[in-house]
């Protein structure tokens, strides 16, 4: 009983640490988000305690809102654009040539930064000197659009920036998937006659099925929480046409000092998350098999 009491001491001495670390980087952060939403404060001065105020004037605000109308949309465009990249690994896990050159440039955005892929899209979408305007002009578009200065365009542009982001990332799980799936499988089916497309749609895709599900979750969640390129693309502009709710909760802590209404609405956001989490399991997880991280 002794040594068993000893070893519990010892793996709790160990694991320490990174409970620590995590109650700080973690749990307590949120903590403090949510108790601030109940507070009026410029993040200088004192706080004044308001109660729910700040939750309640959330769900009446048409910003907010908006928001997070956007930040929804942003999610269901991700989540589609997994179908791309799962097209785009399987067709490197065939037989073609030059697939691991293909794979290298994939991985190209993700050596970069959020910033500097911003600013790469920038320069392509000027309206005057962009390549993307200026291809339009060459096959006969007279009047390109001013991609992120027009409410109609903005959002379309963001989202195509934002696939090219994160094609690698996405690409790299699914090859490392289908990398899994046994060959024999594959080639027994191919004896059979069976065709490529046949061999992807109903042997390969339901076998890495797991992991499909785990990346809808990750689409998901990091849309509803996305910031940094559409800040430095936009700022949410133009005239709020392409906030999102993490976009919307900066510009109200840290752009107009509204550090109490800012903390609500990030509390929002977490909520919001864990009750997408949620639903996702439960609608795509069955009996033998939930969503793994």
């Amino acid at each position: 009983m002794d040594k068993v009491m000893s070893n519990k001491k010892i793996i709790a001495l160990y694991v320490l640490p990174s409970l620590l670390l995590l109650a700080g980087l973690v749990y307590i952060p949120i903590f403090l988000t949510g108790y601030y939403g109940l507070m009026e404060w410029n993040g200088v001065g004192a706080m004044e305690f308001i109660g729910l105020d700040n939750y309640m004037n959330l769900l009446q605000d048409p910003k907010f809102w908006f928001s997070a109308r956007n930040s929804f949309f942003l999610a269901l465009f991700s989540t589609l654009s997994l179908i791309l990249y799962l097209a785009v690994s399987l067709i490197l896990a065939g037989k073609i040539k030059g697939k691991e050159l293909l794979r290298k440039i994939y991985l190209i955005p993700m050596l970069l930064s959020s910033v500097a892929i911003a600013q790469l899209w920038i320069k392509i979408y000027d309206p005057n000197n962009g390549m993307l305007n200026s291809l339009l002009q060459t096959l006969g578009v007279d009047s390109p659009p001013a991609w992120l200065a027009q409410r109609e365009t903005v959002l379309v542009a963001i989202f195509i920036a934002i696939i090219w982001q994160y094609a690698g990332f996405y690409i790299i799980i699914y090859s490392a998937a289908l990398k899994g799936i046994p060959a024999s499988l594959v080639e027994a089916a191919e004896i059979d006659g069976a065709t490529p497309i046949q061999i992807a749609y109903k042997i390969k895709v339901p076998l890495i099925s797991g992991v499909i599900k785990t990346t809808i979750v990750l689409a998901i969640v990091g849309s509803l929480k996305y910031f940094d390129l559409i800040y430095v693309m936009t700022g949410g502009g133009p005239n709020g046409a392409s906030e999102v709710i993490a976009s919307y909760m900066y510009n109200q802590a840290f752009g107009i000092k509204n550090f109490g209404y800012g903390s609500a609405i990030g509390f929002a956001l977490l909520i919001l998350a864990l009750i997408t989490t949620w639903g996702i399991q439960k609608l795509t997880a069955s009996k033998n098999d939930s969503i793994q991280f």
